[in-house]
């Protein structure tokens, strides 16, 4: 299987991730929401380190999980608050502006250079954007943009998608110095574990809704888990803007999902909006 179907898959199952997520936080709270995510995926990624050599693990291994692990609860917490205080189909299309952000700090962190299509892709993301909201130009030319400030999930999800475009390069540097397989495993734990502290501040309800929903939440860390896997293997095989650019299909998915589990409104428009997006991050 080849980085292109191995990115797919892994868009695949972050929104299918992400459906489940947005369920499970309408009668939990978002803590327990993403420590779910990566708790309940242990099952399913653990019993791979008895099939995998385990990599000496350097110096760089630890400095750049250190920079990641705040960074990514940061990143989760606003994530999965974005997908409760909106609609899939206007929070998860703002993750395309990770591959814009990309062509920063892809640049600065790891030296990787997009081509000139860049540019335009840029342009294209910005005018998907627009798009979300096109129903509302009939109040001024300004108003899909003034939606799209008005709507908090996806002011947050912007927020995200640029720290995700430094997680996706401290990532890829992680695994560089260990490998696909056993970072896929390990770092998910280390988020798991990471989050039981903040969890106390939620004691009374968070830690006894981890079990409030087993088969939901277990769907949950499976699509997680397949995410991460596939994920981590697509990343190895091509530059990072590229991947993460083919993974951005997940908002597709998740405007679909959106639509048919959420009767979420305005399908024509946000596909639309979305597909102009992922043809701007196909160019970037």
């Amino acid at each position: 299987m080849n980085w292109l179907e191995l990115s797919v898959l892994s868009a695949l199952f972050s929104a299918t991730t992400d459906t489940f997520s947005k369920k499970a936080v309408a009668d939990s709270d978002v803590l327990t929401v993403a420590w779910v995510r990566f708790g309940y995926a242990l099952p399913f990624l653990l019993p791979v380190l008895v099939f995998i050599e385990i990599p000496r693990l350097d110096s760089t291994f630890f400095v750049v999980n250190l920079l990641l692990v705040p960074l990514e609860i940061i990143a989760l917490v606003l994530y999965i608050k974005a997908i409760k205080l909106s609609p899939l189909s206007l929070t998860l299309p703002f993750l395309a502006f990770t591959p814009v952000f990309l062509i920063g700090t892809s640049f600065l962190m790891l030296g990787e250079r997009p081509d000139r299509a860049g540019l335009a892709g840029i342009v294209l993301v910005a005018m998907g954007a627009y798009l979300l909201n096109v129903h509302t130009t009939k109040e001024g030319i300004l108003a899909p943009l003034q939606a799209i400030a008005r709507e908090e999930g996806s002011m947050l999800m912007v927020v995200v998608a640029f720290i995700y475009s430094i997680t996706s390069n401290l990532g890829k540097t992680a695994i560089q110095h260990s490998s696909p397989a056993f970072f896929a495993v390990f770092y998910p734990a280390i988020l798991a574990l990471a989050l039981l502290p903040l969890m106390r501040l939620n004691l009374d309800r968070g830690l006894k809704t981890l079990t409030s929903r087993p088969l939901l939440f277990a769907f949950i860390g499976l699509s997680n888990a397949l995410q991460f896997i596939t994920h981590c293997i697509a990343i190895m095989l091509v530059e990072v803007p590229y991947m993460i650019s083919i993974k951005r299909t997940a908002l597709l998915f998740g405007i679909i999902y959106g639509w048919m589990l959420f009767r979420e409104t305005n399908l024509r428009e946000r596909l639309l909006g979305g597909l102009v997006m992922m043809i701007g991050v196909g160019l970037i």
